[in-house]
């Protein structure tokens, strides 16, 4: 296998037009005492453990971190904790593939067979990675969040722990039969991005979770950032916590999800470290402005104003671009980060818990 590395010597740094927008009225409302107390105050009636943070390019317009990190030893949370991100991570899996694109290594409509070979014996051959990308790929999922509300569930029989890499997951939905037929429409799909990161590992001869490493965190200093195991947590990493509303309980999530986090999502990051992460597609640290521009484009419909480009949901207002969102929900995981075009400003909501910042975003953007 090749060493795959992928550096840009030149990178653009040029401001793409739907990124630019005044500032000024949305940091008045921000720096608001009264708008100040509104957001402080759901973020109490929510009981929030995590970090909110809301950031222009220049500077910080809010930013609060509560809860605790370790609530066994009394440990809080701070701006600078660690916290999983579950599906909010699959926008690195995109951007990963985008680059592939961009360096002509494989195309958008380069058929998924062509690459990972005759391994689905019921897949339709013309599954392509452009539908892998939008979730309109019809094939079979190993948790379909359409029908399965409990992903701890997955695990009663294939131990959490021995899933290491992307190819442990295949026979949890290799021998499946199609759901439809490719493009036909909108369904959520992580297995899909599985194969998306399979693709990234047998392109590049890099692990997955190297290559994200190398390509995007180090480009955009996310120096924070990793997948890294569930039995090798790094400092100031936030333990997630599922409780029991019925007697007040709770437990860790250490037996609820994959030991270490792959292309369909479980990456660790800063609240930071993702506004990085935003900037670096914002000024083409990460791919050039055409790519970036197909990475954001709305190229599926998902419901009225509610549209997928590549691995990132995007919200339209009076048929512009409101916002480009990322989200995800795991046990004892929930995060929200979104840039809105219209100001210019980048929110960042993880957690530690199961819930809280679809509650939070929802007061942001109704309010200010």
């Amino acid at each position: 296998m090749v060493y795959f590395n992928r550096v840009r010597y030149h990178k653009l740094f040029v401001t793409l037009s739907p990124w630019k927008n005044s500032l000024k009225g949305v940091l008045f409302m921000l720096k608001n005492k009264s708008t100040n107390k509104l957001l402080s105050d759901v973020i109490e009636d929510v009981n929030f453990s995590g970090v909110v943070l809301a950031k222009t390019e220049k500077e910080i317009a809010f930013q609060s971190a509560r809860g605790h990190s370790n609530r066994a030893d009394e440990l809080l949370n701070n701006l600078n904790t660690r916290f999983g991100i579950a599906s909010g991570c699959k926008l690195f899996t995109a951007i990963g593939i985008c680059q592939l694109v961009e360096e002509g290594i494989l195309t958008f409509d380069t058929r998924v067979k062509d690459i990972l070979g005759d391994i689905f014996p019921h897949f339709d051959e013309d599954i392509t990675v452009h539908h892998l990308l939008t979730h309109t790929s019809g094939m079979p999922d190993y948790f379909d969040e359409k029908i399965m509300d409990d992903f701890e569930e997955l695990w009663k029989e294939r131990p959490m722990y021995l899933l290491n890499y992307l190819r442990d997951f295949l026979p949890m939905f290799q021998n499946n039969k199609m759901m439809f037929k490719p493009g036909e429409r909108f369904h959520y799909n992580n297995a899909g991005f599985i194969l998306l990161g399979l693709i990234i590992e047998k392109r590049t001869g890099l692990n997955f979770q190297d290559y994200v490493q190398l390509n995007i965190f180090e480009p955009c200093g996310m120096k924070d950032s990793g997948y890294f195991r569930f039995d090798n947590l790094p400092k100031n990493t936030a333990i997630g916590y599922i409780d029991n509303e019925e007697d007040g309980t709770w437990r860790t999530n250490i037996y609820s999800l994959p030991i270490r986090g792959g292309s369909d999502g479980g990456a660790y990051v800063t609240a930071q470290d993702m506004t990085f992460l935003w900037n670096g597609l914002r000024t083409y640290k990460l791919l050039s402005k055409e790519y970036t521009e197909k990475l954001l484009t709305p190229h599926v419909m998902v419901k009225d104003v509610k549209f997928y480009g590549y691995g990132i949901w995007i919200s339209k207002r009076n048929d512009s671009i409101f916002k480009y969102h990322v989200m995800g929900y795991d046990p004892g995981v929930s995060f929200h980060s979104a840039y809105y075009p219209a100001s210019g400003l980048t929110l960042v909501i993880p957690s530690n818990k199961s819930y809280g910042p679809s509650a939070i975003m929802e007061t942001f953007e109704n309010h200010i």
